[in-house]
């Protein structure tokens, strides 16, 4: 299911995440050749990417949510 992407945290071992709209993470990495991501790696890419649909696989599986949407935007 389509969730977009309403902010981002770095997770343990400083790779970027998306917070989605729907209330999951997922990560969002820069990882040639297998994930081509150039835009995670500025602030400005990431901010011209708010609001883009990501495929949501926990959506998908019901799994329960990842963080409240009434937690502070990290």
């Amino acid at each position: 299911m389509k969730q977009p992407i309403i902010g981002y945290v770095k997770d343990d071992e400083d790779h970027w995440v998306a917070k989605l709209g729907c209330g999951h993470h997922q990560h969002v990495r820069h990882d040639p050749p297998w994930t081509n991501r150039p835009w995670v790696i500025t602030k400005q890419g990431r901010e011209q990417h708010l609001n883009m649909d990501l495929e949501c696989k926990k959506c998908d599986q019901q799994a329960p949510r990842d963080f409240t949407l009434s937690d502070p935007m990290d």
